[in-house]
Order: C-alpha cells, then structure tokens, then sequence
C-alpha cells in the first residue's frame, strides 16, 4: 500500500467507431480575449530557511476552504472566471457529447471469491459509481449487492474498499464521501442484503482481512483528529484495530500499534488457512517494510516481527503452512521470489525463483503454482513457476497491454485477472495456473475497431544518455505532425502501463496524439530506475519529461507550437517543474493536484510519506535539491509561458487544494505574458479516486477544449 497512489490521465471506456475528421474552421488562439483574473491579496511572509529569505506572499490560501471565508471567497471567483472563459471555447459542448457516448460501456472490476461466492463491481456505463454484485460461482446469475449512486445527490459518495468474509456470508465495505481519504465501514448481511448497524470511523490508508471464522475484521485507523485537523493536520500514529461484528467500535481490541515510532503506518492480511495476521509497516511511500507475524492461534495474540529494518520490498505472494512466499527485492532490484519458514527458530529467506532481466511486478499463489506478472519495458508478460521455483509456463496475452493479478489461492489454481491496453478496454480473464488454459470471464461489448488506432513504443535519449520508453498513440489515418498531449508521472515506484481510457483515445480520435513517457522514478525497471528520478536525483525525471518533447517535436510526431504537457499528482509537480524550466517548449500545460510547494509538502496530512522520493525540506541537503525546482518559487517572470490550467479539488486531502492555489495566484501576479493562466477547482471531489462519472466528463471535457485551443487541434462544432 502506498500512501500516495497515482493519479492517471486514464480512466476508464472506449471510443465508439473513430469518427471521421471534421474540419471546422481553426480560429486563432489570439481572437478569445484573455480573462480579468481576479485580486489576490499578497501577504508579507518571509521565512529564512538555511541563510536564504523565502518569501510565501500567499501563505494564506493554505487555510481549509470549509473553514476560511476568505479563501472560500477567493475560490468562488476563481471559479466563476475560469468557468466562463472554459464554457467560452469552441467545441467545448461537442466534446462532452462524445465524451459521454465513449465513457458509455460496461465495464467490470477483478472478481474475488468467497466460498462458492464471486463479488465484484460493474457499471453498466454512465453510473457516478460502480455497484457491487454477487453471484454463486462462475454462471451464476449476478445479484447487486450495494448501489452507491443513492447515498448522495451529486453521486460523490462512492464505494471504496470492501472485502467479502471467508464463507462469503458478510461483507466489509468502505464508505468515500467527496473523494476524502478518510473511511466509515459498514457491514452487510450477503443474504438478506440488509446493512448492519456497525459503523468504524477514522479509518484511512487501510487494508481489510476478516477473521477465518468470520466474526470480525482487521483494520487501520489513525487517532481521530480534533478541530481544524480532520482534512490537514499531519497523519500520525497509525494502528491495527479487530472489529467484533456486532459492537461497537468502542469496543474494537487494538492488536498493532508502534507508539514510540509515530511515523509508521500499518497494513494487514490474513493468512488462507486463518492462522497468522501478516502486518506491513513503512515509514514513506517507498516500498521498505517490517514485517510482524501476529499468531491468531495464540489466546494472547502473541507478535514477533519476521523482517526488521525498513531496507527492502515484502510482498506476500502467499502462504503454504509455516512457508511463506514473497515478492522482495532484497539483493534483486528486479525483484525475485523467497519462501520463509515461520516455524524456524532462526527464520531466514530461501530464493524461489531468481531476479529476471524483467521487473516481477506482481505475484501470487494459485493451487500448486506461483503466477507471476513481469514488466518489460513497461509492458506486461505473465508467467508460471512451481512452489519450487522451476518454469511451468507462460500464459499467452492478447497483446500489448498491462496486467493486474486478482488473489490467489493455494487451495484452488483458479486465478481472475485483468488485461487492457491502450485500444482496448479492460476484460477480465479467469486463468487455470495447472494447466494455463485462459478462458474471459466478462469482457466489455463496444462498438469501435482497435485496429482503427496505431499504439507505438519509442525509445529517446534523455539528457544524460539515459534511454527511456514511451509509447504514442494516434490514429492510423492521422499523418503528423499531430497536436500532442506528452503525459508522465515519473515517481513513488510507480508504473505507467498501457491502460485504456476513453478520453485518450477521444483526443486521439479528434485527430490528436496522446504520448506516455516511462520517466525515472517511477518503477518500469525496478530499483535502480526508482532511485534515478528521486531525492538528489529529482532533475533526471524533469530532464527526461523535456527530452520527451523534444523528440516528439524532432521526429514531427508534433511541432513546436503543438505540444501540451499533462500530469496528476507528482505528475502535477513534474509538469509544474518543467514549464519553469523549459516555459519555450510547450503550448499547453495542466498541472492536476499537484505538489507545487515543495518547502512545505511535508506539513499538511500525508505529505509526510513523500520524504522518501522528494527529500525531507528540514534537511540543508535537501532544501538545497527542494528549492530549485519547486513550482511555486521558481516561476520566472520575463518569459513567455504556455497557457496554463491549474486543476485541483476543494476537499483533496491527500496533496492540500493549498498548492494549487499558491501557485496559480503566483502565476496570474506574475510577468509570463499573455495566455491565460486559469485554475478549475472542482467541488466535493478530492485527489481522485470516487469521483462521479459525470464530474470526470466534465472535467476532460474543459481540459481537452483548453489544450485545443492552444495547441491547435481542430475540435468539432
């Protein structure tokens, strides 16, 4: 679990038959008069930090807008500038139209079992929220089990977690109301449908694993914050609660907690036979834990912690017995497989399979085999292996795509995943690990040709050599140089994978290309990549980002004036970065929930985590690394800059609206000439997950009419 997930430019659904070109007439830019923007008041905040004067004229929009008139003030004219200038452009209202029909397909998530029991979600196409369904084995008739689209009026209260009981008679779920973090968790009786009256507060941040017998679940929750904490103050001390079905949470026994280490956050999972609670500590989103072996046999509980250090990645793939199966990439930066035997008064790491000149991404058991899900330049291949470690296969994928393991079970070779890919939206696979036999279990019914788009993968030289994929996405009749959307991420040890979505391919289908750059930092070749793009190493990730440009630009793939840059999250701060760096390169940049104050990241909620990729700002060290990037001080005046639209949530409380809103005040005040510099600012939504179907049409809806407009992209009438 990482405490800062990605936030992708990809969603969700299909293009529906790539409509052939309009041409309508392509005004310029320059003929859309340029907003007024509205007063933002400077305050006169100066900090030393490190013998250097840093001035923060707009500390004051930091303040929760729930609580603050003024900052609440500040962002209803903000709004209403940025809405009238959006609702302005051409081809803005025939964008949502398509946009609605593509997103308009049914789609499925991973199904996990229960019994005899499947669960899992599906949207029929244009529901806010996924339902949830049961049925009793593979052709069974599906039953929906929860429908959040109810529970609010604007659709933004979603169905987070879940987790169904051993015999599939009860099921945990967890309740997101307006994109927050933090989680109430309800019960329901699979039976009779009907919700029992347990309730858990403050959980966040959690992992959910019932007890074998099903008389309560595991848990983690943070204390509960007082007064103005609930959506900003640091996240600190969490522990691993038991819920007894049927009382209260008062009531809830404490099983795990690290007081006298505050900073460690705690996640649990059962072992198949009942036996052992596995608990996974870590201090930040880098992938280094403890893990603590708590004996559900003992009367006492009793715990003993099996790894120690927060050195490497541990994964449990599962477990047989006292043996336990790991995903680690102890002495492996591609990772590989140990088995630990528990039961040894000396418990030590025994390899299984060896590190591959792949990245093993994922695994899992299935009867007597491991599945096993590998990255090749950052494109999936699934493999099988005995308990043993020796090759028993490879399962044979549609194509170019990503993969997702569903869970395993030793008692049962059955495994569900998920395929996609960038033209093909996602399926769902049930797979037979003793005999590799693959067999769909629900693929979505759309009406559009893949074979109509043309996915490519490149490799560029960024600016130290370094060669970095990245794939490109276009239509086939579609002859450059293209408008371009460039998207990266490039942190936290995180992917990006060909997935599809609907909005992509919508651009795509426009007549633009949509580029994907596999930055340093992220994990597409294991260790060694990750820490290219972090802490000292940060510029790599930026340089890379702008080598991507250039080379899109170079091959006249896009020309100079065509280019638009777009990222969500770190993806947000990398986009901020770049267009400080490089304001000449790019027409267009969307910077979307980003962490653009990087001198007080790590003060708001879960910002904490983030030291382990971004550095800690208390240390001379890194405030040195910090400060000469960071969005927020290092706008440039004198420049032209791209036109830019800042996006943000006013109840994101994972990267604090409080960024954006610095940042974009900083930019309107500044001397970066003429294009608008707008920030939309979405309400009751927070970092990303549970938003509302329609709020996520609107939303590309107006990013895809901006980029048009400055990018040059045709748009239909």
């Amino acid at each position: 679990m990482r405490a800062f997930p990605l936030l992708l430019a990809v969603l969700a659904p299909p293009l529906i038959a790539a409509a052939p070109a309009r041409a309508p007439r392509a005004e310029s830019p320059s003929a859309m008069p340029n907003p007024a923007y509205p007063k933002t008041a400077r305050g006169d905040v100066v900090e030393t930090q490190f013998g250097e004067a840093v001035a923060d004229p707009y500390r004051w929009l930091e303040a929760d807008v729930r609580q603050d008139g003024a900052v609440r003030d500040w962002v209803t004219a903000q709004s209403k500038t940025t809405a009238a200038y959006l609702s302005a452009l051409p081809g803005r209202d025939a964008i949502e139209r398509r946009l609605k029909a593509l997103w308009n397909y049914e789609r499925f998530g991973l199904p996990e079992r229960a019994g005899r029991r499947l669960f899992y979600q599906r949207n029929a196409g244009l529901q806010n929220q996924s339902p949830l369904y049961m049925q009793d084995g593979i052709d069974g008739a599906p039953r929906e089990l929860i429908d959040p689209n109810g529970w609010s009026a604007d659709g933004a209260t979603a169905l987070a977690e879940w987790k169904p009981s051993e015999d599939g008679k009860r099921l945990v779920y967890a309740v997101q109301d307006g994109g927050t973090d933090w989680r109430t968790l309800k019960v329901l009786d699979v039976e009779s449908g009907r919700v029992l009256d347990d309730e858990v507060k403050w959980a966040k941040f959690t992992g959910l694993a019932w007890a074998k017998n099903g008389s309560g679940f595991f848990y983690s929750r943070f204390p509960e914050p007082t007064g103005e904490g609930v959506y900003q103050s640091l996240n600190l001390n969490q522990a691993i609660y038991f819920h007894t079905v049927g009382t209260a949470q008062t009531a809830d026994r404490l099983v795990y907690a690290t007081k006298d280490r505050p900073k460690l956050g705690h996640t649990a999972e059962v072992t198949e036979d009942g036996r052992w609670l596995v608990v996974r500590s870590h201090e930040g989103t880098d992938s280094r834990y403890e893990v603590t072996l708590v004996d559900l046999a003992s009367p006492k509980a009793a715990s003993r912690m099996l790894v120690r250090g927060l050195d490497n990645n541990w994964e449990l793939a599962g477990a047989v017995g006292d043996t336990f199966y790991f995903l680690t990439d102890l002495d492996a930066p591609r990772q590989r497989i140990v088995a630990i035997d528990v039961s040894a008064a000396t418990p030590s790491p025994r390899q299984i399979v060896a590190e591959s000149d792949a990245k093993l991404e994922q695994a899992t058991i299935a009867g007597d085999r491991l599945v096993l899900s590998y990255l090749r330049d950052a494109r999936s291949e699934v493999r099988l292996a005995g308990l043993d470690g020796k090759p028993a296969g490879v399962v044979t994928l549609p194509g170019i795509g990503s993969v997702a393991l569903g869970e395993g079970r030793h008692a049962d070779p059955a495994i569900f995943y998920r395929y996609s890919s960038y033209a093909v939206p996602a399926a769902i696979h049930r797979l037979d690990a003793a005999t590799a036999k693959d067999s769909l279990f629900r693929a979505p019914k759309v009406a559009f040709d893949p074979s109509t788009f043309l996915v490519e993968q490149k490799f560029y030289a960024s600016k130290d050599g370094t060669r970095v994929p990245m794939f490109v996405i276009r239509r086939k009749d579609a002859k450059g140089p293209l408008p371009t959307i460039l998207y990266g991420y490039g942190g936290f040890d995180v992917s990006l994978t060909p997935n599809f979505s609907p909005a992509m391919l919508q651009w795509v289908e426009m007549g633009g290309a949509y580029a994907v750059a596999n930055l340093r930092g992220g994990g597409e070749y294991g260790k060694a990549w990750h820490d290219g793009g972090r802490l000292a190493n940060k510029q790599n990730v930026f340089d890379d980002f702008i080598a991507a440009g250039e080379y899109l630009i170079a091959q006249g793939i896009t020309k100079k004036d065509g280019l638009a840059v777009y990222g969500g999250s770190n993806g947000g701060l990398l986009v901020g970065a770049v267009v400080n760096q490089r304001p000449d390169l790019f027409a267009a940049a969307v910077p979307a929930v980003g962490v653009m104050d990087m001198l007080r990241f790590n003060r708001f909620t879960a910002g904490r985590y983030w030291t382990d990729d971004y550095g800690d700002p208390a240390k001379a060290a890194d405030y040195k690394v910090l400060r000469a990037y960071s969005p927020y001080h290092n706008i440039h005046g004198g420049q032209d800059y791209p036109a830019i639209l800042v996006v943000t949530a006013d109840t994101d409380d994972r990267v604090v609206p409080g960024h954006s809103f610095k940042y974009a005040a900083a930019l309107q005040a500044a001397d970066i000439g003429d294009k608008p510099h707008l920030i939309r600012i979405e309400t009751r939504a927070g970092h990303g997950s549970g938003k509302p179907t329609d709020k996520a049409i609107e939303e590309y809806a107006d990013l895809w009419a901006f980029v048009a407009r400055w990018t040059g992209l045709p748009v239909p009438n």
